[in-house]
């Protein structure tokens, strides 16, 4: 892993401390988040390794929202520790996490429809040129820069010129990732980037995500679709009522048992058991629960992850899209 990474405006910047070979650069441990008297988070390790994609997965109200809030620096932890290169950090302002390498790609992309491809690239770090106080926009060196970087990604656009909000979905969520990776990012979360995608352009975004991982970045990719997870995915934590209930390597999960966590397999057992009371059904012909993978798998950071026993009966808040 190179110690160099892409700056503001390209400019090559030497990181603060150099990745190391097996430590994560983002790590939380035994993290939490409390809202007055309700936990919204609770005891929750994870580690972000460069190269690798950490899938976040959970139901709505399951602490996804909470979890990216805190890595990105708009909202503090409470509880446990949180980690940058192996340093306790406690970011003030999303600024703060930009500055040590952590962007945040948000569902709504933080474009403007009708602006140009490029500056929506640019948006809010133009490039300028000119003596002050008449400095100015250098539109051809943006243009440039942002084909560049977008070609870079693969991502091959005819006309920069044209509103970004023509785009499809796919296309916007690339652009976003690009931008990202050209502003220094060294960890990338990405909030439910396949959600509002249908099939084709969700493989578009999953292609993309595996190129900024072969760029080398740790990226986080928050879904609750397991089947887009385990495509690209390294490493599954499955989040539940603001605890974690799974954390696995790829190694240790098959499709079918992620499936079954992400779905609430002890709820779904339940559910069963009702519906053999209800006439009509057959419950014979209803699939088996599979066996949930054996308890103390090591991690991809090798610890060992925590017990998948029930999560607190302790809500979490409403967290929207999480």
């Amino acid at each position: 892993m190179t110690s160099k990474t892409t700056g503001t405006h390209g400019a090559v910047l030497t990181d603060p401390a150099p990745e190391r070979e097996g430590r994560p650069i983002v790590e939380l441990r035994g993290a939490g988040k409390a809202y007055g008297n309700v936990r919204a988070l609770h005891g929750v390790d994870l580690a972000v390794h460069p190269g690798r994609v950490t899938c976040v997965l959970g139901d709505n109200g399951a602490g996804k929202s909470t979890l990216i809030k805190i890595i990105s620096g708009l909202h503090q932890h409470t509880e446990g520790d949180f980690l940058v290169d192996g340093e306790p950090v406690r970011f003030g302002t999303p600024r703060d996490a930009l500055a040590r390498g952590i962007a945040t790609v948000y569902q709504d992309l933080a474009t403007i429809p009708l602006m140009p491809v490029w500056r929506n690239f640019f948006l809010g770090s133009e490039m300028t040129k000119g003596p002050w106080p008449v400095r100015r926009l250098d539109i051809a060196r943006m243009k440039r820069t942002a084909d560049e970087e977008l070609r870079n990604m693969g991502i091959v656009l005819d006309d920069l010129e044209q509103p970004i909000g023509t785009l499809s979905g796919g296309q916007r969520q690339c652009v976003a990732i690009a931008r990202a990776v050209y502003f220094g990012a060294r960890v990338l979360i990405l909030d439910e980037p396949t959600a509002a995608l249908g099939v084709k352009q969700s493989g578009v975004v999953l292609k993309y995500i595996a190129a900024a991982r072969e760029r080398g970045l740790g990226v986080i990719f928050i879904t609750h679709n397991p089947h887009h997870a385990y495509l690209v995915g390294d490493h599954f934590s499955v989040l539940r009522l603001g605890t974690l209930e799974l954390s696995a390597a790829r190694a240790d999960i098959t499709l079918e048992e992620l499936t079954n966590h992400m779905a609430g397999g002890a709820e779904l057992a339940a559910l069963k058991h009702e519906l053999a009371q209800v006439g009509g059904v057959d419950v014979a012909a209803l699939p088996k629960e599979p066996e949930a993978p054996a308890a103390g798998v090591p991690d991809q950071a090798g610890d060992t992850p925590a017990s998948d026993a029930p999560a607190s009966d302790t809500a979490a808040p409403a967290e929207g899209k999480a």
